[in-house]
């Protein structure tokens, strides 16, 4: 018997919002337990519109979850990470990852120190401009 992954959606905005829908829509692999947006409005909205818990709290979410999933603006993507991780909790981060590449190297050693998972979000690979440019890129980097 598999168990599902519980996991948090940490801001609930516009991009927070398409990854409730992806969450939802695989829920035979995660159990969404909710999300957490510091503006109650927002975080009210997208969990009446996706069925799910607000926590009152980061703190709160992380410690109902396995994984936390960080759609939160850029600047607080490392925090929430950090929280995460220093939790023992898995983590998605959309890109950017961080503000700066030393936030970025510090993320990977608390990742082996907490022996969890980091993955980055790079869904652009899939737009349909981006797979069009790719013939006509030379040296990409």
């Amino acid at each position: 018997m598999n168990t599902l992954i519980k996991i948090g959606v940490a801001g609930a905005g516009h991009l927070g919002k398409i990854h409730l829908k992806c969450l939802r829509e695989l829920a035979e692999l995660y159990d969404l337990r909710g999300l957490y947006d510091p503006d109650l409005q927002t975080a009210t909205d997208a969990a009446q519109q996706f069925n799910c818990k607000v926590f009152n709290s980061l703190e709160e979410m992380i410690d109902d979850c396995d994984a936390i999933d960080i759609v939160c603006p850029t600047a607080a993507h490392f925090s929430t990470a950090v929280a995460a991780m220093k939790s023992l909790r898995h983590v998605f981060i959309e890109k950017p990852v961080t503000n700066t590449s030393e936030e970025a190297r510090t993320l990977l050693k608390l990742e082996r120190e907490a022996g969890v998972k980091i993955q980055v979000g790079h869904v652009e690979r899939f737009n349909p401009a981006f797979i069009a440019a790719k013939e006509h890129l030379c040296k990409p980097r």
